[in-house]
C-alpha cells in the first residue's frame, strides 16, 4: 500500500511564463519513474484523473499536462496551434528532467495523443508511449465536423479545440504524425473506440499500421471520444498496467504511510471534488459521496462506512459470544440504515423536538437457535463496542497538525 501525494507544481508556458500544473506521486521514501498523461479535458473531467491515478498506484510518478486551449489550461481557442502544444509537452519533459527525472511514460488523450506522437523524438528518455482516441489525419476529422455543420451527420461530442480551431487542425496536417509513428523508438499502445464520433477508429489503425514493433492495440467497443463512461477510463487504466510493466518496471513499493495502530488517516485523492483516500491498519480505501450529492462515486460514503462500522462490530461480538457460549449459531447478515427523522415519529426518544439520527439494524441469524438463544444474541448485539460508542458520551477534539 502506498499513498499518492497530490500538489501543484510551476512548469513552462508556450510564451515563456509559467503556469500551474498537477501532479501525483507515491508518498515519501518512494522513488519513481515520470510519466506525462498529455489531455484535452479539464483534470476533474474524469478520465484523464482515473487513468492518472492508475499509473500513481503502479509507482509512477505523473504530471497532468492540459495542453493550452484545451481543458482548463489558459489559451484562447482560435490563436491556439497544434506546434505550440507539442512545445509545451516538450518543455514539461524538459523541466522534469531538471528537477525530477525524464518522463520514461507518454500518454496522450485525443490531441494530447496526437502531441505526444509529434514530442516523442525530442524526449529520448521515454520507453512506452500509449494514444487514447489520438487523430492522425485531421482530414478525416474535419470532414466530419462539416458533415455535422451540414446537417448530413449527427453532430459528436467534440472538444472545443475541434470545434472552433481549424487552423489548429491544419497545423497537424503539417507535423505528418503517421510518418512520425513509424520513426517511434518506444513501445506504442493504442487505444481506440470503433464507436467513436469525433476521430473514426481508422485513425487508430493507420497509427498501429505505421508503428514499428513493440506495439499493441486495445478496441474500447463502445467507449465515446470523452470516456465518458468511467468504465471505459478505468478499463484504460487496467491495460495499461501490465502492459507497462514490460517497458518501464514498477519501483519497489514505498512504505505505508505512517498510521499507528488504531489511527485512521483521510486524504484527498484527487479523483474528484469529494474523493479521499482512507489509509487504517496497513490497508487504503476510498471514500467518496454520489454524483447526485456532488461527489464522483469513487468509494463509499461517510455514513455508509458510519454503518459499516457499527455492522461488522454487531456481526463480530455476536460471532464471539457464540463461539464463547457454544451456540450453533450459523451466517450472520447485518442490514443496516440511517436516516433523519422528526423527534416526535420517535416514540422511544428522549429528545421530542427537531431532528434525530436514526439507524435501522436488521440481524439475520442462521443455525439451530431456539427462541431463547435468539432473544439473547440480540440483546448481546447492542453490547457491541461500536454501538455502545455510538450511544454513548463522545468528545471529539480538533486541532490542527503539520506533517
Amino acid at each position: 500500500m502506498t499513498e499518492i501525494i497530490s500538489d501543484n507544481v510551476e512548469i513552462p508556458a508556450a510564451d515563456g511564463r509559467t503556469r500551474t500544473a498537477a501532479i501525483e506521486r507515491p508518498g515519501a521514501g518512494a522513488t519513481a519513474d515520470w510519466a506525462i498523461l498529455a489531455h484535452c479535458f479539464a483534470r476533474d473531467d474524469g478520465a484523464a484523473v482515473r487513468i492518472g491515478r492508475a499509473l500513481a498506484e503502479r509507482g509512477l510518478a505523473v504530471l497532468y499536462l492540459e495542453l493550452t486551449g484545451l481543458g482548463t489550461a489558459e489559451g484562447e481557442l482560435p490563436a491556439t496551434h497544434f506546434s505550440t502544444q507539442v512545445a509545451e509537452l516538450v518543455a514539461a519533459a524538459d523541466w522534469l528532467r531538471r528537477e525530477h527525472g525524464a518522463p520514461r511514460v507518454l500518454v496522450g488523450h485525443s490531441l494530447g495523443g496526437a502531441a505526444v506522437l509529434a514530442g516523442v523524438g525530442e524526449i529520448p528518455e521515454v520507453a512506452a508511449v500509449a494514444t487514447i482516441g489520438a487523430p492522425v489525419d485531421p482530414t478525416q476529422v474535419r470532414r466530419r465536423l462539416g458533415e455535422a455543420a451540414a446537417g448530413t451527420e449527427p453532430a459528436p461530442a467534440v472538444e472545443p479545440a475541434l470545434a472552433l480551431g481549424p487552423d489548429l487542425l491544419a497545423d497537424i496536417e503539417r507535423w505528418d504524425l503517421a510518418r512520425r509513428a513509424g520513426q517511434l523508438r518506444a513501445a506504442l499502445l493504442v487505444f481506440h473506440s470503433p464507436l467513436d464520433g469525433v476521430v473514426p477508429i481508422e485513425h487508430g489503425r493507420r497509427l498501429f499500421a505505421a508503428a514499428p514493433q513493440p506495439k499493441g492495440f486495445v478496441s474500447l467497443d463502445a467507449a465515446d471520444h470523452r470516456l465518458g463512461d468511467r468504465r471505459d477510463a478505468d478499463y484504460v487504466a487496467a491495460m495499461l498496467d501490465p502492459w507497462l510493466a514490460r517497458y518501464v518496471p514498477a519501483p519497489e513499493a514505498a512504505p505505508a504511510p505512517a498510521v499507528e495502530p488504531g489511527q485512521v488517516r483521510v486524504v484527498e485523492s484527487g479523483l474528484g471534488p469529494l474523493a479521499n483516500d482512507v489509509y487504517a491498519g496497513g490497508h487504503r480505501l476510498a471514500a467518496d459521496e454520489p454524483e447526485a450529492a456532488g461527489g464522483s462515486d469513487t468509494g463509499p460514503g461517510p455514513y455508509d462506512y458510519l454503518l459499516a462500522g457499527l455492522g461488522a462490530c454487531t456481526s463480530m461480538t455476536l460471532r464471539m459470544y457464540a463461539r464463547h457460549k457454544g451456540i450453533a449459531l450459523g451466517r450472520v447478515a447485518v442490514t443496516l440504515r440511517h436516516d433523519r427523522v422528526h423527534a416526535d415519529d420517535c416514540a422511544d426518544c428522549e429528545h421530542r423536538e427537531g431532528h434525530i439520527d436514526r439507524i435501522e439494524r436488521h440481524i439475520r441469524l442462521s443455525g439451530d437457535l431456539d427462541e431463547r438463544q435468539r432473544e439473547r444474541l440480540l440483546q448481546i448485539a447492542d453490547r457491541c463496542p461500536v454501538h455502545r460508542t455510538l450511544t454513548g458520551v463522545i468528545e471529539i477534539r480538533t486541532r490542527e497538525t503539520q506533517d
